[in-house]
């Protein structure tokens, strides 16, 4: 019966033949040989006798056998041909006892091609086996700054802990992140991997997979399975995934699936940078639409991570908070949550709000908690969830911040005109997306005004550091003027806030940019209750909500004690950036080493203002790795850090 299995083997060639002749692809396997003539490789390892996927053997090491099989590894030449009796020949001895002999392959990118073999993977691929038992060499690229090359040094890794070679991801980072889901350090010197750790990954692996196919995976071409199981394990956690089977994995897959085809339009995420104008409703939907009242308000909740008495940031959104509360009336209804420290605690809140208290809209108001955000928006798709945080490609919540970069560029311009040392200060907390665009943003105004100077950064979330020694240290410098933080609560009175002259004693307060959180949530409400949220945003990509002065969320105040033709040049700036006739990432630009990072006539994009990784030339400092950064600053910088770039793709609206 063997040549029944080949014809249909051979019409499964003949279509990836026609269909890869149509895309303009090669139609046959690639050779390994002619892969390597672009690439450097620094040697081999023979790994031995390992069981590899068949999913990830994708081509034959020579030339000599590529015809005969299309590039999905099925046959192409006769069956009368030489090579179709003997494929026909070990297809049957396949159905009557398996094939047992190991083939032999290159590794290489964590695929591998085939040195003896091709036939045997040609009838276990078209069964529709999952592994082959092979002898391994691994061709051992060399190291660069390519993404896939850090992918693939990164697997290794992952590898020498587990032995585990069936996953493989499209993002640097997930390696790490899956490990660590798994609850263990992320360490290839370290213990291997237990058979009973080994075994529970590879078998939730291999159920997901199923599933996920089953569901329609194969068609989500830039998405990885490894990819979709990290997803899901994040969703889900670790120990709930290893014990789930595959029907309860397609059920909570198919709860999920928007997420995963938004992952595989490249996790675009959506980045408004003004709110959209309101929906007008009409009279009818008015009268049966279920618009707040006194007798029926709107509930909302704010999630903090601690008290907010205690920390400038929060403060200022406890002031959104009830700035809402004055703006709304009784149509709305706030609670606040001080205990969510953890992310359990985090989770535990808002199950308790949207199961006890009927919560309909949750602002999470740190980036810290974006997983458990993301968790309990999969498990509650009907309640709005939002995290404050940048660059957060799920579909399942919106996520919001304040464009400040604005208001630090005329912060700038100001410290630039009255600095008489040419020397300026400015503090900074957590090296995370936004932050380094602030800092740049400072720097480029105060360049505008007085082109020699310098600006020195300091980092309070550093080993070692705090405000009041870089305070000293700059005051022992001959630094005049800071940028410090942005918001101060009662309880830590001080005039260290905003942009201050250094004093001996108390500094002079000069300009305070300024976020105006309940402006941000006023407008989110609005598009809620107006019913525009479904038209705001969203759909298939994620969506942040990122205003700034043209929105009214930020603004600078200027005390009087700055020059009036300073104001008025201030002025006058803030209204060309409102109308966007300006920007302040405009022109020529050049980082500490010189090189140009923006033309002349062009302004950086959005996308790369959120991610900027680099200072400009009149920065001195640098941005800090995570390793030489307190313990408790680490969490967040693993999230959001601008050194850990997950490459997510932003659009603009």
């Amino acid at each position: 019966m063997g040549y029944l299995e080949y014809e249909k083997a051979k019409k499964m060639g003949d279509k990836a033949f026609r269909q890869a002749v149509q895309k303009g692809k090669s139609p046959y396997l690639p050779v390994l040989d002619e892969i390597l003539s672009q690439v450097e490789i620094r040697g081999e390892v023979n790994l031995g006798l390992v069981n590899i996927p068949l999913s990830r053997v994708v081509g034959t090491s020579t030339q000599g056998r590529t015809t005969a099989f299309a590039n999905n590894f099925m046959p192409i030449l006769g069956l009368n041909t030489e090579f179709g009796v003997k494929w026909n020949l070990l297809s049957d001895a396949h159905m009557e006892e398996g094939i047992h002999d190991p083939i032999k392959v290159y590794e290489y990118m964590n695929y591998y091609y085939v040195i003896e073999g091709n036939k045997r993977v040609s009838v276990l691929k078209y069964f529709d086996a999952a592994s082959v038992p092979a002898i391994v060499i691994r061709k051992l690229p060399v190291r660069t700054d390519d993404l896939e090359n850090r992918i693939y040094y990164e697997f290794m890794d992952f590898n020498k802990m587990t032995g585990i070679n069936i996953i493989w991801f499209s993002k640097e980072g997930n390696f790490k992140k899956l490990v660590q889901e798994a609850g263990k350090e992320f360490d290839p010197e370290g213990p291997k991997w237990d058979d009973d750790s080994i075994l529970n990954l590879t078998s939730a692996y291999y159920n997901f997979s199923k599933a996920f196919e089953e569901k329609g995976g194969k068609k989500l071409e830039n998405l990885t399975t490894g990819d979709a199981l990290l997803a899901f394990i994040e969703a889900k956690e670790y120990g709930n995934v290893i014990s789930m089977t595959k029907d309860e994995m397609k059920r909570y897959i198919s709860e999920m699936w928007e997420e995963f085809i938004m992952m595989n339009k490249n996790s675009e995420v959506e980045v408004s940078l003004d709110p959209p104008e309101e929906k007008k409703a009409s009279l009818i939907s008015n009268i049966f639409s279920s618009q707040p009242s006194a007798s029926n308000p709107l509930k909302v909740a704010f999630i903090y991570d601690r008290d907010p008495a205690t920390s400038d940031w929060l403060y200022g959104h406890e002031l959104g908070r009830t700035h809402l509360k004055e703006t709304f009336g009784d149509n709305i209804s706030t609670i606040k949550i001080t205990t969510a420290d953890t992310e359990e605690n985090a989770i535990k809140a808002i199950e308790d709000l949207i199961n006890k208290e009927n919560v309909e809209v949750i602002f999470v108001t740190t980036s810290k908690h974006v997983e458990a955000s993301f968790k309990m928006a999969v498990k509650y798709p009907n309640v709005k969830i939002l995290n404050c945080s940048l660059n957060t490609s799920h579909r399942y919540i919106r996520t919001y911040y304040a464009r400040l970069y604005e208001t630090k560029f005329l912060s700038g311009i100001i410290a630039g005109a009255l600095t008489t040392t040419g020397k300026l200060g400015y503090i900074a907390d957590y090296p995370i997306y936004g932050v380094t665009a602030n800092i740049n943003a400072f720097a480029l105004g105060a360049k505008m005004v007085n082109p020699t100077l310098r600006v020195y950064l300091r980092w309070t979330t550093e080993k070692g550091a705090s405000r009041t020694s870089i305070y000293r240290d700059f005051f022992e410098q001959g630094i005049d003027y800071v940028s410090d933080q942005d918001m101060i609560t009662p309880k830590h009175a001080s005039r260290r806030f905003g942009m201050y002259r250094i004093m001996e004693d108390e500094p002079i307060n000069i300009a305070m940019p300024v976020i105006n959180w309940g402006v941000l949530y006023e407008k989110i409400i609005k598009l809620i209750t107006s019913g525009s949220w479904n038209s705001s945003g969203g759909g298939e990509r994620a969506i942040n909500y990122w205003w700034g002065m043209s929105a009214g969320v930020t603004d600078i105040i200027i005390s009087n004690k700055a020059p009036q033709e300073t104001v008025r040049l201030v002025e006058f700036l803030k209204n060309m950036i409102i109308k966007g006739e300006f920007a302040p990432f405009e022109g020529e630009i050049k980082d500490q080493n010189g090189n140009v990072v923006n033309q002349p006539q062009h302004r950086v994009d959005i996308e790369n203002i959120i991610k900027m990784d680099w200072l400009v030339d009149n920065v001195e400092g640098q941005i800090p790795e995570i390793e030489n950064l307190e313990e408790k600053a680490r969490d967040i910088v693993e999230l959001k850090g601008v050194l850990n770039d997950d490459d997510e793709d932003i659009s603009i609206s």
